[in-house]
């Protein structure tokens, strides 16, 4: 007779012995034990015991945690389902970090399992791993904790496709050990972001490469301690890759690269940014190799010379997007030989920024070099004269989107130089920050419309005046999409004429930071456009008043977006667009719009059937009562108060 736990039927009214350890002195020495067991419990034997003193003491209970690791191992791996193994994952971080280095393939299967028995175990089957699931990890979620208790979650629904780790915990940062558990569980993964973070170097990207073969895309930013040797495993084992970015990692240079172009085949897009080990040797030995299906290019911050941009000129054969920002160390030369290279026969979009090797003759040459040519954005290019614009506008043939940003070499000669020598194919062109540009009466000669010009912004070039949009009136009649923001010498008289010449009617208008236009523009917008126009942006323009409202409210159907932020509008000009019968607005903003009160909210609640976001920002006049009463009538609305 024992002590045992459970509900004690032997002894109802407790133990027998005042001492616990008074009982197990009449355990019998002989080999048979006859004891007695309620039938509601199982009794707990707890042996061996050892003599100390004037009682026998008992050792600490045996438990599964004293099992050594490679016993737990072997059990783990036998678990018939994956949300088996995620349970155990949650029952200490040891168990979690032993599932987390379980390799898929070493997961016992029961071979003898039927159809039939995998089709009743229903939700324990997996998916397969072929890569479903995405997840990201932010600043202090970003541990190698999470990391193994992504591996294991994720196995058993679907498996990991995409991981994006920014940032690192201070404390217990992501290590080379949280991306060997991923590399262990995680066989489908196809894309891996590592940015900024510094303790993760060659080890972690190597146990990727050696377990994560479909890896199709790879983003490493600010990751100092990863370095070519990285990259040779990435290349060696990762030939499906599609996709690389580098952006501040200075260990990694030409070796790495090398390696990516000669045994990554199908590489179809790289970005390099702000890498110091990277030069000419490295670019050339990459595009040297990949020539054939390479189609998207990105240098940023290098040291490479005109050499790189021979060796694009020569083997970009499948490149359709090439950016080249700020490489100070490229010449006139090398966009010369770029051009004259013949390589870039399929490229469709340029964008160069901060190359002071970007001159009227460097220019021209790729423009004639790139017969495809659609789209060309040129920002910070200070020594692009207008005569250099002109001939690039002229040599490419098929450009039908210009963007110039911060250009002040160009005036307003290069301007309208570009919409003669375009062709019939340009359909965009931007000014963007061109201080070159003076509002100056020219005399142009008698050319045809450009008609296949749709879309128009000028941003912010205080130049820009009422002179140039009567010029544009008349030269470009099919405008649909029309942008003059931050244009305070621009008034009526400028803009009546360019309304009046648009035939084709007017989609998207963005007037803002106009200062000096008044509620005759907008009115006259309303009548010659209101049965086309779909967006219209009146922000900062401070002579707008009810009459505005009145005009939109009578002949513009279609209109779904209205901005009248920081505008003279008030609680009557709300009213009546309330009250008009054919418009559907569902965006309205009136930030800043210190006129309208409370009594509108009668108007924004009958608004509100249609309207899906409302902007109230800094209406000092709107009480924070009135603000809670329309989130509750207009719950489907994105209300910014």
């Amino acid at each position: 007779m024992f002590g045992f736990s459970g509900v004690d039927d032997f002894c109802p009214m407790g133990s027998i012995y005042a001492n616990p350890k008074e009982a197990s002195f009449f355990l019998p020495l002989g080999p048979q034990v006859d004891v007695y067991f309620p039938p509601r419990k199982r009794s707990r034997v707890n042996t061996p015991f050892v003599f100390d003193g004037e009682w026998f003491e008992q050792k600490p209970k045996t438990s599964v945690e004293a099992l050594p690791d490679e016993c737990l191992f072997e059990i783990f791996r036998r678990l018939p389902s994956g949300e088996d193994r995620s349970a155990c994952a949650c029952v200490s971080k040891r168990w979690l970090m032993l599932l987390s280095s379980i390799c898929k393939n070493e997961i016992c299967v029961n071979k003898n399992a039927t159809v039939e028995t995998i089709e009743k175990e229903g939700d324990d089957v997996e998916f397969g791993g072929e890569g479903y699931l995405s997840r990201s990890l932010e600043g202090k979620k970003a541990t190698d904790v999470r990391l193994a208790a992504i591996a294991v979650g994720t196995s058993s629904r679907g498996g990991l496709g995409k991981l994006s780790i920014r940032g690192s915990n201070m404390v217990r940062g992501v290590t080379s050990h949280g991306l060997k558990a991923v590399a262990r569980g995680c066989p489908s993964l196809k894309a891996l972001s590592l940015w900024n973070v510094a303790t993760v170097g060659d080890e972690g990207l190597i146990e990727i490469a050696n377990g994560c073969h479909q890896l199709e895309k790879l983003d490493l930013c600010k990751c100092p301690a990863i370095t070519d040797k990285a990259l040779v495993a990435i290349a060696k084992n990762c030939q499906n890759l599609t996709e690389l970015s580098f952006e501040s990692c200075p260990n990694i240079g030409n070796e790495g690269l090398r390696a990516i172009g000669k045994l990554c085949s199908n590489l179809k897009s790289i970005s390099i940014k702000d890498c110091t080990g990277v030069s000419d040797h490295g670019i050339a030995g990459l595009l040297s190799s990949t020539s054939l299906v390479l189609s998207k290019v990105k240098l940023q911050a290098l040291t490479v010379s005109d050499l790189s941009l021979a060796v694009i000129g020569h083997y970009g054969k499948s490149v359709t997007d090439l950016v080249l920002n700020c490489l100070p160390n490229v010449s006139e030369r090398g966009f010369w030989v770029m051009g004259n290279g013949n390589g870039l026969q399929k490229l469709k979009s340029l964008t160069v920024a901060s190359c002071k090797g970007v001159t009227d003759i460097g220019l021209e040459a790729v423009g004639k070099g790139c017969p495809n040519l659609k789209i060309a954005h040129l920002h910070k290019c200070a020594f692009l004269s207008d005569n250099g614009l002109m001939s690039f506008a002229k040599a490419a043939s098929s450009l039908e989107s210009l963007r110039l940003e911060e250009c002040h070499r160009i005036t307003q000669l290069g301007f309208f130089g570009v919409l003669f020598n375009c062709g019939a194919k340009l359909k965009a062109i931007s000014l963007v920050s061109c201080y070159g540009i003076k509002d100056l009466n020219l005399v142009l000669p008698t050319v045809s419309p450009c008609e296949s010009l749709r879309s128009l912004s000028i941003s912010n070039c205080s130049g820009f005046g009422n002179a140039s949009l009567s010029v544009l009136g008349k030269l470009c009649p099919q405008l649909q999409h029309v942008e003059l923001s931050g244009l305070e010498g621009v008034t009526d008289a400028g803009l009546l004429p360019l309304l009046e010449s648009s035939e084709a009617g007017l989609v998207k208008v963005n007037l803002s930071g106009c200062t000096n236009i008044t509620d005759k523009v907008v009115s006259s917008l309303a009548n010659l456009h209101g049965w086309t126009l779909e967006n219209l942006n009146l922000d900062g323009c401070k002579n707008i008043s009810d009459a505005s409202l009145m005009a939109i409210a009578e002949n513009c159907a279609l209109l779904c977006d209205l901005d009248v932020s920081k505008c003279t509008i008030t609680d009557a000009g709300i009213a009546v667009l309330a009250h008009a019968e054919q418009i559907n607005l569902q965006i309205l903003s009136l930030s800043g719009c210190t006129l309208v009160s409370d009594r509108s909210l009668t108007a924004l609640r009958k608004l509100g059937h249609t309207l899906l976001g409302l902007n109230i920002q800094h209406c000092n006049a709107i009480n924070n009562s009135t603000v809670d009463t329309l989130v509750e009538f207009l719950w489907r609305c994105d209300i910014l108060s």
